[in-house]
């Protein structure tokens, strides 16, 4: 079969290879799937930087959210176990943790609906306890990561504010519903939050960015309001300083959606019949913003490094290549199913 390696650490587009390699044997307790889409996700670029958490050992395959196919035919939602991860033919993962495919979503919206839903499921109803009627903010609100939040807010009723870099971004986020719309590189945010929000702020923050992001967000969140920690995509973790937190009245609350597999996988399993629920009424869909075929993973994987990606990247390895096009820019969404 055919996957992508990494032999090296270093950026996705340097160090990534396309080999043939022999198909993935699962141990006990696990499966062989099929790979109908993998979604490229952030730690994907991070683990190729060797500055994720999880450290696969060398070469590793990339991919940690797959729609795929088991042996008898079932569409079904998995995280591949490392090393042999989803952007190949074939991937491996745990029996007990596979979801089954929605089936109002076709296969790469069905591989998005997987982990970045389940965060902000998690995160804004689970840890922030998001209530109708609330004004939530979510900073890079037309990525892959807050796209989902942006979509859980609205379904939860609550205001959204979404704060992203550039025009092309805030069309995005206003497509996906947010009431309002910062733009970073041309507002002050906090003045624009303050000037939103009659100068209350807002009652729960999403942050999978870090950095000023999360400088900015303590300067803008209410009275007993909410900083969710999503991530640090900007590549600088914040140091909070605890005695604001006082001052201020505020909560921070960590969200590592993994640690929920193994201390409490109910959740997980219940988290999936309320996103499925959503997705049949038409209330979320994952904002699949390019289609590529397997040949165009590598470049997939940097540019969502590199930030000028919106919504989610799918890889399709049964989409044929495009001649002269081995990468990005790939099929639109609709293109292919």
């Amino acid at each position: 079969m055919q996957a992508w390696q990494v032999h090296e650490i270093g950026e996705p587009s340097e160090v990534m290879r396309l080999a043939d390699v022999a198909t993935p044997t699962p141990a006990a307790g696990q499966v062989l799937l099929k790979v109908r889409a993998a979604t490229i996700n952030f730690p994907d670029v991070l683990m190729c930087r060797g500055q994720y958490q999880v450290r696969p050992p060398l070469p590793f395959t990339p991919g940690v959210e797959i729609c795929g196919e088991t042996e008898d035919g079932r569409r079904v939602l998995a995280t591949p176990s490392l090393p042999h991860g989803g952007l190949a033919e074939y991937a491996v993962a745990d029996a007990a943790a596979l979801l089954p495919a929605p089936d109002t979503l076709d296969d790469a919206e069905a591989a998005a609906l997987h982990i970045g839903y389940q965060t902000g499921w998690f995160g804004l109803h689970r840890r922030a306890r998001l209530e109708a009627g609330e004004t939530l903010l979510v900073h890079a609100a037309a990525g892959g990561v807050g796209s989902a939040a942006v979509q859980l807010g609205k379904a939860a009723g609550a205001t959204v504010i979404g704060v992203v870099g550039g025009a092309e971004k805030a069309a995005v986020a206003r497509e996906l519903g947010c009431d309002i719309v910062i733009d970073r590189r041309a507002q002050d945010v906090v003045g624009a939050v303050k000037e939103a929000t009659g100068g209350r702020g807002a009652d729960v923050i999403y942050d999978p960015v870090g950095g000023d992001a999360y400088t900015q967000s303590t300067k803008v969140v209410a009275f007993e309001g909410r900083i969710v920690v999503v991530g640090f995509a900007s590549g600088t973790i914040p140091s909070p300083g605890l005695n604001h937190a006082l001052v201020k009245n505020y909560s921070i609350l960590g969200l590592h959606w993994g640690l929920y597999g193994t201390k409490n996988p109910k959740l997980i399993q219940h988290c999936h019949e309320r996103l499925t629920e959503l997705a049949a009424e038409g209330a979320i869909r994952p904002l699949v913003s390019a289609r590529v075929p397997l040949t165009g993973a590598a470049d997939a994987v940097q540019r969502v490094g590199d930030g000028v990606t919106t919504g989610r990247v799918s890889v399709l390895p049964g989409l044929p290549g495009l001649p002269g096009l081995p990468g990005l820019p790939g099929l639109p969404d609709g293109a292919a199913a």
